[in-house]
């Protein structure tokens, strides 16, 4: 079983931390060109073992770009994937792609129960919040870095799922 969701990377890092002098509003510059990039992933939540891939958008054959990922990499195996409701995820073409694979759908707006969103809360925490890097493509390397970095105990454990209340323990 594989818990699947996707992130945005922006390079202008969401700002977490700041100062100013008391009672004197703080300056934040920004432009009206936000470069960004969409990182894929998907989480077997027996193992821990993970799969990425980072893409310039976040449209169906990103995602699809994806399932081929997991396909090559379970071969032979049967995939179940738990995911959302993504557009991305329901287009035809999406669902076609992902023929042979049960697919088991999150309730809308449940990002609490999907374990690959804490891991990569986590990966943004250590990573992008506030900080400013010279392009996109040096923030999604760092990040990538850093996620793939973690031991698999350790992505299991960032991620909930290690968690005597994590909410599918028993079917694991």
């Amino acid at each position: 079983m594989l818990a699947e969701d996707e992130t945005d990377l922006l390079l202008f890092p969401p700002l977490r931390a700041g100062w100013s002098r008391r009672g004197e509003p703080a300056r934040v510059w920004l432009t009206g060109r936000n470069a960004r990039r969409v990182i894929f992933g998907a989480m077997n939540l027996r193992t821990g073992s993970r799969l990425f891939v980072p893409r310039d958008k976040g449209r169906s054959a990103d995602y699809q770009a994806l399932l081929g990922e997991a396909r090559s990499a379970y071969r032979g195996w049967h995939v179940a994937l738990l995911l959302d409701e993504d557009p991305s995820h329901t287009a035809k073409a999406s669902l076609r792609a992902a023929e042979g694979m049960t697919l088991l759908w999150l309730p809308k707006r449940s990002p609490a129960l999907n374990p690959m969103d804490t891991l990569w809360g986590q990966g943004k925490d250590a990573i992008s919040a506030s900080n400013q890097y010279a392009t996109i493509d040096e923030q999604v390397d760092r990040f990538l870095r850093y996620v793939r970095g973690l031991s698999n105990r350790e992505a299991l454990h960032t991620s909930g799922v290690l968690s005597k209340r994590f909410w599918l323990r028993r079917a694991l």
